[in-house]
């Protein structure tokens, strides 16, 4: 078992529960805690590849690369993974915008999604996942309407804010 990624998985697990205990008491911290339970579910995921990251960009560029354009993670879960991270720099630095509860109910569901994928994978090691054996293939994985659509959504208006925000 690597010692690493046990502790990040812990972490995420712990950073998703947060997030949901926290919807709508504090929807800008459970944004926050959303970004991060993803966070460390996929630096966990990495470390077991034997992959560190220092800065979160580039953690975000390792998604998109290792995992979307490898054809791995369909491309929905690297746009939920940037899209979390955008809510997250709303609710911890917006300064007069906030994450509106909608919006951090939904950065909880991708965060749950990205954190189910990755329980669902194959990598060398699942150890620090409690011994679950992960045996789908990518490909034949269904993603919850709610969340497809949600992204799909996102990407329509590229130019617009992709986070609603309350002032």
């Amino acid at each position: 078992m690597n010692a690493r990624a046990a502790d990040l998985w812990e972490r995420a697990k712990k950073a998703l529960a947060v997030a949901k205990a926290v919807s709508t008491l504090d929807p800008d911290s459970a944004a926050s805690r959303a970004y991060y339970a993803a966070f460390y579910a996929v630096s966990a995921r990495f470390v077991l590849e034997g992959k560190t990251f220092r800065k979160h960009s580039a953690v975000e560029a390792a998604v998109h690369r290792d995992l979307v354009k490898a054809g791995i993670w369909p491309t929905e879960l690297g746009q939920g993974y940037s899209k979390l991270s955008e809510t997250c720099s709303i609710g911890d630095y917006g300064e007069l915008e906030h994450v509106s509860e909608p919006s951090a109910t939904e950065a909880v569901q991708i965060a749950g999604e990205i954190l189910s994928t990755i329980t669902r994978e194959q990598p060398r090691s699942s150890s620090f996942l409690n011994g679950k054996a992960w045996q789908h293939s990518w490909h034949s994985r269904r993603y919850s309407s709610s969340l497809v659509a949600s992204l799909g959504r996102h990407n329509e208006s590229t130019a617009a804010r992709s986070v609603a925000v309350t002032p």
